[in-house]
């Protein structure tokens, strides 16, 4: 044993086996006197052994006993400090916290040094490592039993340490309902106990020192020679490094070698033998003839540091660790452990794989289903896996799918397509395939379950569809597939294929089972996404369908438009261009609240409204009154319906009605304004709108102060007030949807500005280049809403295009009026309708002089036809009607309408307007010569008498 560890400082490494240390020192007595080795001289030598033996035995009652009381002490102050670190404030929130050790560490350093205990430790339940003294040691696992601290109860106790014999304290950190959050460990190693023993030794000698004086000197040589033996160990210690070592060497699970600078073995243990193959022989012998690997070899005997540097021992993986002994005052040599890790690393790579591929599955819940697009969500779902999961992935949906219909078929197209690279012989995105009944891809289809091909190498029917493909796909290096079919809702609309390459490894049944969870949350959103697209088709070909195809023909405006659809759904915006008696046109932008199909059907209603409003000639600000209660009619009519069809048809569902069936109406907007050419006077209402822009001919761009009345349905009857603007012909007036200027990034402000900014900069422009300029300037990256753009220039019809007259109350004045009408007409070259025209207003101007009152106005108006106004300050109305055959009177205005191509009256703030309009080419031709006018106005009448 004493050869084994080379304690005593004459050993030589080199000397030979069988030689023993006491022959080499029996020679070392000879200096003792001849009595000494005497039957007297041993018996006193043995007396005084046994006085000393008696000495030694009081000596050693007191130091028992002081070192009992020291390990009581210990024990008390260990468990005070244990108890006071875990019941601290902050311990337990610290232990809670997600870098536990931040914040324990320091406190725990501070504690140990001011309680003066060894090392105060604080773990997890599962052994965890969360403060040490060694910082090293943070993070590994604790060595010792501590199930009765798990389960809430405190303990104290004694125990072999790696820094020696301890008396230690665990106590439970508890939090909520008792449940242990961590335990922390304090411990004073029985060699300070012993420390404080030792101190007080001096005072047991000297009390016992005038009767040991003798036995002194001969224990102070006995002392000598057995610490020059010993290196100056005591014996208690030299006991426990033998324990110790017996257990390295036997018991120990980790190898341990010792090996000399020259690579000779010097020691090993069981476990390293075992490890490294070595023969029994193998201590006293070079490392390289030991039949290890020249790496190993050269490694295990590195003077250099290693930490764990895994090498391969037969069919083991080794961690190895060098650490060199000179630097402890050793003699030259290394100290090496091994670890066998084959079993931990297998299980640590099974456990990397699980984790990765959970990781997986949990970021595809935010990077699959982004949208309500099918098309791009198949691309989320391919780019996502690749190169996580697969070298290449690809989707193939169902062609109905893509267009929003149900599956039908087997004709499916390729719709995603992503890879490692661009040069592969996959088909490319927009390809139709029909795929042979025997191929994974039409398997899946057909039966709703995965195929798995582990190795395409195989004969199987994948090459069915296309074999040159498939030779070409297997020369590219592609060496296994798994096809996985895109379901639903119990609708199979497609399938996903993965495919690896040679140098990944081929798919086995746990990929199967994640590529399942991957296409099953990708499946959900591609049908929510095909279900949208179906609903937002069928809204955007109804909106498409309400909303004005063109521009009608009339030349007080040049018109131009835009309208762009959100890309969020279908909304509610409109515009449009009403054409109106007397060459007037009025210019409508509006916005329902929501999107959807119930917000374009209630576009249409409001549109058609607007329209019809518009036909009875109203002012602008009695249309908006009118709509606001129409509005408001609606939303009323809409609850009681859907009130009475939830109790009576069932429509109430768990005791709520369907939202889209109470969508409100009430908080449309609308802004209306009416232009007249003639006066070059526009009148602009808004309810709720964003108000127009306007440019100048000189190139100034401003927002008129349009005064703003509440949203459609929450007017209450308030009046509605109204703008009136000259403007020079020219001017541009700019209508808008609040979808223009509504992004994120940005206020309605700096859209405001942005957009009167624009417009300045594009007043040189015709309204076609002025909407383009606009949107390019103004519109959001990703509109929010729906935008429609109106941009209308203004013209004037200038005084050659117009004449007026006053007309006495007289019905003699009818003559000469016409008169001058039929002389305007040939001067405008309107020649060709002057007979219907004179007719038209003989009429006109009669029932204006016989039922209304002054003042009488006669004005023509020649635009793309010609206009025919008479205007008295009577409100009342005339009205068709049918006469009998023996009336005298009753039919003039039957004349009227059937000669002109339109005629009507619209209301004045002092009275009446009677307009009829007529176009030369649906003009009554002259009667011939010779023939009376009353044979054309008996034929007129006679065709009202066969109706």
């Amino acid at each position: 044993m004493k050869r084994r560890f080379g304690l005593f400082s004459g050993w030589d490494a080199s000397a030979p086996a069988g030689a023993s240390p006491a022959a080499a020192d029996s020679g070392r007595f000879r200096w003792l006197p001849s009595g000494a080795r005497s039957v007297a001289g041993q018996m006193f030598v043995l007396q005084l052994i046994i006085l000393l033996l008696f000495g030694v035995a009081a000596g050693t009652v007191l130091v028992v006993q002081a070192r009992q009381a020291g390990v009581n002490e210990a024990r008390q102050r260990t468990f005070a400090a244990a108890a006071g670190f875990a019941h601290a404030p902050g311990t337990l929130a610290a232990m809670d916290s997600p870098d536990p050790s931040a914040l324990l560490q320091p406190r725990a350093e501070q504690v140990r040094k001011e309680t003066g205990i060894d090392y105060l430790v604080a773990f997890s339940p599962a052994g965890i490592r969360w403060t040490h003294p060694n910082a090293h040691l943070i993070g590994r696992h604790v060595i010792g039993n501590y199930a009765q601290p798990l389960h809430g109860h405190p303990r104290t106790y004694t125990l072999n340490t790696p820094i020696g014999v301890a008396v230690e304290s665990t106590v439970p950190v508890l939090g909520e309902h008792a449940k242990v959050v961590g335990l922390v460990t304090a411990g004073i190693t029985v060699h300070n106990i012993h420390h404080q023993v030792i101190r007080q030794l001096p005072l047991l000698l000297a009390s016992g020192g005038g009767a040991l004086l003798l036995a002194t000197a001969g224990i102070a040589l006995v002392n000598r020679r057995l610490r020059r033996q010993t290196r100056g160990l005591e014996p208690t210690e030299l006991r426990r490094m033998y324990d110790h070592h017996d257990a390295v060497l036997h018991a120990a699970r980790e190898g341990v070698l010792i090996v000399a600078a020259d690579g000779t073995l010097l020691l090993s243990n069981d476990e390293a033998r075992r490890l490294l193959g070595l023969p029994e022989d193998a201590e006293g012998r070079q490392l390289t003839d030991l039949g290890l690997a020249p790496s190993l070899a050269s490694l295990l005997s590195s003077t250099r540091p290693v930490t764990d540097e895994v090498c391969e021992a037969g069919d083991r993986l080794l961690a190895v660790s060098v650490r060199p002994t000179a630097p402890h005052g050793c003699r030259p040599s290394s100290i090496v452990t091994l670890r066998d890790t084959t079993e931990l690393r297998a299980v640590a790579g099974r456990a990397a794989v699980a984790q990765r591929r959970l990781r997986l599955l949990y970021d595809a819940m935010s990077s699959i289903g982004t949208t309500l697009d099918v098309e791009r969500t198949a691309e989320e779902l391919t780019r996502f896996t690749v190169p996580r999961f697969a070298d290449y992935a690809c989707v193939d949906l169902l062609d109905s799918v893509l267009r929003g219909g149900e599956p039908e078929g087997t004709m499916m197209r390729r719709t995603a397509l992503s890879g490692i690279d661009s040069d592969h012989p996959l088909y490319p995105v927009g390809t139709l395939v029909d795929f042979a009944s025997q191929t994974p891809q039409a398997i899946g289809l057909g039966t709703g379950t995965p195929v798995l091909e582990p190795d395409l190498r195989n004969d199987g029917g994948w090459e069915q569809n296309d074999p040159d493909n498939a030779d070409r796909i297997l020369a590219h290096g592609i060496r296994s597939m798994l096809v996985v079919p895109v379901r639903a809702r119990g609708v199979l609309m497609g399938v996903a294929s993965f495919w690896r390459t040679a140098q990944t490894e081929p798919f086995e049944e746990e990929d199967q089972a994640v590529a399942e969870e991957l296409v099953a949350r990708a499946a959900v959103a591609i049908d929510n996404a095909r279900r949208y697209t179906r609903e937002h088709t069928t809204a955007v070909t109804l909106q498409r369908s309400l909303l004005p195809r063109g521009v009608p023909d009339q030349s007080a405006l040049e018109v131009a438009y835009r309208y762009l659809p959100a890309q969020a759904g279908v909304g509610g915006d409109w515009f449009d261009v009403i054409p109106l008696p007397g060459a007037r046109v009025a210019l409508v932008v509006g916005d329902v609240v929501g999107h959807g199909l119930h917000a374009a059907a209630t576009m249409g209603r409001l549109r058609t409204a607007v329209t019809n409003f518009s036909a009875l000639d109203l002012s602008p600000d009695e249309l908006l009154v009118h709509l606001d209660e129409l509005v408001s009619r609606i939303d009323s009519d809409e609850r009681g319906d859907v009130q009475g069809a939830g109790e009576f048809e069932g429509l109430l569902r768990d005791g709520r009605v369907a939202r889209d069936s109470i969508a409100n109406v009430t908080g449309a907007s609308c802004l209306y304004a009416l232009y007249d050419p003639v006066a070059g006077r526009v009148t602009i209402a808004r309810a709720g709108h964003p108000g127009p822009a306007l440019i100048l001919p000189d190139g100034t761009a401003t927002y008129p102060d349009v005064p703003v009345s509440p949203p459609l349905g929450l007017g209450d009857g308030m009046p509605v007030e109204t703008l009136e603007l000259e403007l020079p012909e020219g001017s541009y007036l700019v209508l808008y949807t609040d979808g223009l200027l509504e992004d994120r990034q940005r206020d309605i402000g700096e859209g405001l500005d942005l957009l009167r900014d624009t417009l300045a900069d594009s007043a040189g422009h015709g309204p076609e280049a002025l909407c383009t300029a606009v949107l390019d300037a103004v519109l959001p990256a990703r509109p929010i809403d729906d935008v429609a753009l109106l941009v209308a220039r203004t013209r004037l019809l200038g005084p050659e295009h117009v004449a007026e007259w006053e007309v006495p109350r007289d019905p003699a004045a009818v003559g000469p009026v016409r008169a001058e009408c039929a002389a305007t007409l040939e001067a405008w070259g309107l020649g060709d309708v002057g007979y219907t025209a004179e007719l038209i207003l003989s009429e006109l101007i009669t029932n204006a002089v016989r039922y209304g009152s002054p003042p009488i106005r006669v004005r023509l108006l020649h635009d793309r036809g010609l206009i025919c106004e008479v205007a008295d300050g009577s409100s009342t109305a005339p009205h068709p009607r049918r006469a009998a055959a023996t009336d005298e009177g009753g039919r003039g205005l039957f004349l009227v309408a059937q000669l002109a191509s339109r005629w009507g009256t619209r209301y004045t703030a002092r009275g009446k307007v009677i307009w009829a309009e007529l176009s030369p080419q649906e003009a009554t031709p002259e009667p011939a010569a010779g023939t009376e006018a009353a044979d054309s106005t008996d034929d007129i009448l006679d065709q009202w008498e066969s109706i």
